[in-house]
């Protein structure tokens, strides 16, 4: 099995980072997924964690989840990393780290053996070099540190996809590693696994306009590389929304996201 996705895959890092620091004032605002998800993956840290020194968390965003560790470990001192300048520069103000930090998750600017806790909720999809990823964070881990992370994996905005398929046949929808490439990267990996997990996660929206409004706002709309260019006619939208309909529930349109939990263990 390749060990990372090709490099025409996703996209280049900095439209990720360039997507995400304009989303930087309108992020939160529709965050609603992005804070669930955070939150579930903090009730996932193991008991040890309580006892941590120091901390980082990885792909920061507007800090939300630095200002959280910083309540939950109020003794302990938090550096944020984040390959969005926009993001760093809002998040500084907010407090929570003492240190933000401009970085890239699959070469880390920090020492070796630096922290007791890596956490990063919904970053690491972007990163094409997964097995880069956790050796570093191997690296910068300390003996017995644990890495805590949540991502995307294949099916996430399955309908959205689908429907695009039915309209002009090219892929709308930005691309993510399948569920069984991280089992076994992470298996493979000199890192022990104590918790990897998939589950689905269902926002509904009145329409199509306000889910694409939402992917916007969050610096998450399609940033594949190859994706067709040019504007998108008032026809190819009328044509999406329609085939988006077939899959109305009660709730409204649904967008599923397929969330992937992971608990790693650096041995003592």
């Amino acid at each position: 099995m390749n060990a990372s996705l090709p490099s025409q895959s996703l996209p280049d890092k900095r439209q990720v980072a360039a997507s995400f620091s304009r989303a930087a004032a309108s992020y939160d605002g529709v965050a609603a997924l992005q804070r669930t998800v955070g939150m579930q993956l903090l009730d996932k840290l193991p008991e040890s964690t309580t006892q941590a020194q120091r901390w980082l968390d990885l792909g920061c965003g507007t800090g939300y989840f630095s200002r959280e560790l910083s309540a939950r470990l109020p003794a302990a001192r938090g550096v944020a990393v984040d390959i969005a300048e926009g993001m760093l520069r809002h998040a500084r103000p907010l407090g929570g780290a003492q240190d933000f930090i401009a970085g890239d998750a699959e070469a880390l600017p920090l020492r070796d053996n630096s922290t007791e806790l890596i956490f990063s909720s919904l970053a690491l999809q972007w990163c094409a070099d997964f097995p880069a990823v956790l050796d570093e964070a191997r690296r910068v881990l300390s003996p017995g540190g644990v890495m805590a992370f949540s991502s995307l994996c294949i099916g996430t905005l399955q309908e959205l996809r689908d429907s695009w398929q039915t309209v002009d046949g090219f892929v709308h929808v930005n691309r993510f590693r399948a569920f069984e490439d991280y089992l076994t990267l992470c298996a493979n990996s000199d890192l022990q696994v104590v918790h990897l997990s998939r589950r689905a996660e269902v926002l509904h929206f009145a329409d199509l306009r306000q889910l694409t409004h939402e992917l916007k706002a969050l610096g998450a709309h399609n940033l594949n590389p190859g994706r067709p260019g040019g504007l998108t006619g008032r026809a190819r939208l009328r044509a999406l929304a329609e085939a988006y309909e077939t899959f109305r529930q009660p709730k409204g349109l649904p967008a599923t996201y397929q969330v992937v939990y992971g608990v790693l263990r650096k041995d003592s």
